[in-house]
Order: structure tokens, then sequence, then C-alpha cells
């Protein structure tokens, strides 16, 4: 079983990677063409959304680079792996993405102050092509493993993007047919809250993981009450720590003691191993047995 799913993670990793250079080319490239489109039409929303896309360049760089790095065997330094670095990558991508807010916030108050000349035309055109662009993408990284939270970052930043290219496209309507600039900073300050909601929940949650938090659909409580009544011979639970390296690698320590009445104490064991892996998908625990009282007490 456990060999099954090492190879399955790897397969899904492969995939994951390859979809992420896929959309990290794309995305790259676009970003060039908006950063002069966006120079030579005088549109912050077209900037704005160049600037998320170079965090979605650095997002999806990062995102590649996680894969590549995970895949590295456990060694004596770092004992559990690599893994963690997705997380980490997630993390240095949602605060970058506050970064990003804040740069076009700041430029949009500039633009109330100090309307600019913008080129509709030169506007509209780049920004259909980045929709364009953006669609494939998001298409590309959607069908890949959503419940990876690197790839759920790189998707979110792309879904960003596919706003900030309707935005820009909406933006270059009104000022070709009605002149209007203000729109530009007014959609800009629109696509920024949309990123600051995504990357807001990015941070949190992989702020919660690298913080060893225990996953958030699961009560503790519950669970060791669960124990003490589906696992034959178990006595009481305590010293409970869970945590996961990724949302889907979940590790487990606890202290429990036995009945008296059991002939042997390693077949709990076991049978709690495999009820926390059948019913709550815990992967790795440590279970120590107290022996007349706890050790650590």
């Amino acid at each position: 079983m456990g060999h099954d799913h090492h190879n399955h993670s790897h397969e899904a990793n492969e995939s994951n990677l390859k979809r992420v250079m896929v959309a990290l080319v794309l995305t790259g490239f676009f970003m060039i063409v908006e950063v002069v489109g966006g120079i030579i039409s005088g549109s912050l929303a077209l900037l704005a959304d160049a600037g998320h896309m170079l965090t979605d360049t650095m997002a999806l760089a990062l995102a590649a680079m996680a894969f590549h790095v995970s895949k590295r065997p456990p060694d004596g330094k770092l004992t559990f792996g690599y893994q963690r670095f997705q997380i980490l990558a997630a993390f240095v991508n949602g605060l970058s993405l506050l970064a990003i807010v804040g740069w076009i916030l700041f430029e949009a108050v500039m633009r109330f102050i100090n309307p600019n000349e913008i080129l509709g035309e030169t506007m509209l055109v780049v920004a259909a092509a980045g929709l364009i662009v953006n669609l494939i993408s998001f298409g590309v990284l959607h069908t890949g493993d959503q419940e990876n939270l690197n790839i759920r970052g790189a998707a979110l930043h792309v879904a960003g993007d596919l706003l900030g290219s309707v935005a820009a496209i909406v933006a270059a309507l009104v000022i070709i047919y009605t002149g209007w600039t203000l729109i530009d900073p007014i959609l800009s300050v629109a696509v920024a809250a949309l990123i600051l909601k995504s990357a807001w929940a990015l941070v949190k949650r992989s702020a919660h993981i690298l913080l060893e938090g225990a996953p958030e659909w699961l009560d503790v409580h519950m669970m060791q009450d669960r124990i003490v009544a589906g696992v034959p011979g178990v006595g009481e639970i305590h010293h409970v720590h869970i945590w996961g390296l990724t949302p889907q690698e979940l590790m487990l320590t606890m202290h429990m003691s036995v009945n008296a009445n059991v002939e042997c104490q390693s077949d709990v064991v076991r049978d709690t191993k495999k009820f926390l892996r059948d019913e709550y998908g815990i992967g790795h625990s440590t279970i120590e047995v107290d022996v007349d009282g706890c050790s650590d007490d």
C-alpha cells in the first residue's frame, strides 16, 4: 500500500510539475508584452496586471522549484525530507502578492490625484491577448491536483490574472467610447481587492502548516474518544500532537495506556495505527505505551 501511494504521489508530482512549467512559460512571456503595452498605452490596469503576472511568474518558478526539491529523499539534516519546501514556497508566494496589492493601491491613488492620458486601443489589444493566455494557463493548472497547496497557489495567481485581463478590457472599452480615464485606476483597485482576498487565504493556510498546526478539519478530542471506543484494549490517551508536513502528509505522536487484561501490547498499537490510517489518513504515527503511569510526568 505504502509503495503504491508513494508511486502515485510521485506521478502526481511529475504531472503537477509539467503543468506549472507550461503556465510559467506562458505567463513569463506575456508579462513582458503587458509591461510594454502598459507603458505605451499609459494604462495602470495593464501595469497592475503585469505586476500581478510578475509575481505569478515568480510564484510559478517557486512552485516548480518546490516540486523539484520536495522529490529529494530525507537525509541526515532534514529527516522528514524536503516536502515542506512546497509550503514555504506557498507562504512566500502569498506575501509577494500582498506587496503587489500595496503597490497597485499606491499607484491608483496617484492616478486619482493626477490623471494621465491613456491609449484605449493599444490597451484593448494587449488586454484581450492577455485574457487568452491566462485562460490557457488556468485550464492547464485547474485540471491539476487541487489538494496540493502549491498548485492551488499557482492557480489562484492565474485566476487573479484572468480577472485582471477582464478588468483591463472593460477599462479599455470605457476609455475608447467615453474617454473617461479614471475607470483605469478604479478597476485596478478592484483587481487589487481580489488579489488581496486570495493572497491572505494562502498566507494563512501555509502559516498554519509552518506553525505545526493540526489540520483544520480535525477535532483532536473527538479523535481520542473514537480511538478509545473503537480500538479494543486502549485505556486512556494523552500528549497528542498532530501536524502535517503538507496538507496530505499527516504526522502524529501520542501516549496511551493499555488495559490490564491485554496480552499483547504491540497488537493494540498496531490496531491503533491502522485506525489512524484508515479513519484519518495519518500515515506516520509514533505511539508510546505508558507502563506504570506516564514517563513524561
